[in-house]
């Protein structure tokens, strides 16, 4: 499982992890909260060992799991904050959507209210949606005034951008 682990990190290695300042700062913290409490996830492993038979030792199992759940945690963050691109916001010099922008767009006569952002900050209920998602992909290097078609299952929608922030 470990190997499975770590080959799925080897696989990710050139990929870049699109994060805004906060977004890193979050994946720091929790980085840090990691590291603080996996001593304590050592200490309870080892007084679980000292039990006896691990073999039929639940809580050695548990306390054995926890552990190793840990440290992939912390492995795979120390991987991501080697990966990652800070998004700076607002819209490039030609006004175009690009990672970062915030973008009024219309649809139906209703007026929307997106940031685009990394597939790891992603939050459509509050106005966070990815680059790679059919949206945002959609929107990437248009322009005010410029008219983009999302192909849904059995519709197709029209966003208007109004605004690149």
């Amino acid at each position: 499982m470990l190997r499975r682990k770590s080959d799925e990190l080897k696989k990710q290695d050139d990929e870049p992890i699109y994060l805004t300042e906060e977004g890193f700062k979050r994946l720091e913290e929790k980085l840090a909260r990691l590291k603080r409490v996996l001593p304590g996830f050592i200490e309870e492993a080892q007084r679980t060992a000292a039990y006896g038979d691990r073999s039929d030792n639940a809580e050695y199992k548990e306390a054995k799991s926890t552990l190793r759940r840990t440290n992939w945690q912390i492995l795979s963050i120390q991987d991501q904050i080697k990966r990652v691109a800070i998004i700076k916001s607002g819209p490039s010099t030609s006004g175009t959507v690009r990672l970062g922008s915030t973008v009024v767009l219309e649809a139906d006569g209703v007026k929307k209210i997106f940031q685009i952002l990394g597939p790891h900050e992603t939050d459509p209920a509050n106005g966070c949606i990815s680059y790679q998602s059919p949206l945002g992909s959609a929107l990437m290097n248009h322009k005010k005034g410029d008219t983009v078609t999302i192909q849904a299952r059995n519709c197709s929608k029209q966003y208007r951008i109004l605004e690149v922030r």
